[in-house]
């Protein structure tokens, strides 16, 4: 599949080159049309151009279906939802014990459900504290 993968983006590159050096209407690169002193005509390159194009393309699709079909081999008929859904736990988790505490939870205090409906009683917050160093101005009643 490596093999087949790393051929597939060799025949991209080349076709993305042999496309990139077609002469278009705009001008593109233009690498592909010589003068008449060259190897090959302008008709002559534009010719082998397109052949090399379409053959490309030809390769890169078969190639692409290729590669969908080995991707898609060895894969089972079942999603892996149904799988997990299927799977049987290797054994249930073992019980804690009422005593033990549990991380990250502050210990449960007794509460007296009928005083309080059901809802454990709030502590009331702690007096601050006086800075330290400095005194507090007593009111002199006049």
């Amino acid at each position: 599949m490596i093999l087949v993968l790393v051929f597939h983006v060799f025949v991209t590159i080349g076709l993305v080159a042999v496309i990139l050096l077609q002469r278009s209407e705009g001008g593109g690169l233009g690498i592909g049309g010589g003068g008449a002193g060259g190897l090959m005509t302008a008709r002559g390159a534009a010719n082998l151009l397109t052949r090399l194009t379409s053959i490309l393309a030809a390769v890169f699709i078969a190639n692409s279906i290729l590669l969908a079909v080995m991707a898609g081999y060895n894969r089972s008929s079942r999603s892996q939802v149904e799988e997990l859904l299927n799977e049987q736990p290797a054994s249930a988790p073992a019980a804690l014990p009422d005593s033990a505490p549990i991380a990250g939870t502050a210990p449960a205090t007794p509460v007296d459900a009928g005083a309080t409906g059901g809802l454990p009683l709030a502590t009331p917050p702690a007096a601050p504290a006086e800075p330290q160093g400095q005194s507090v101005p007593a009111n002199d009643a006049q």
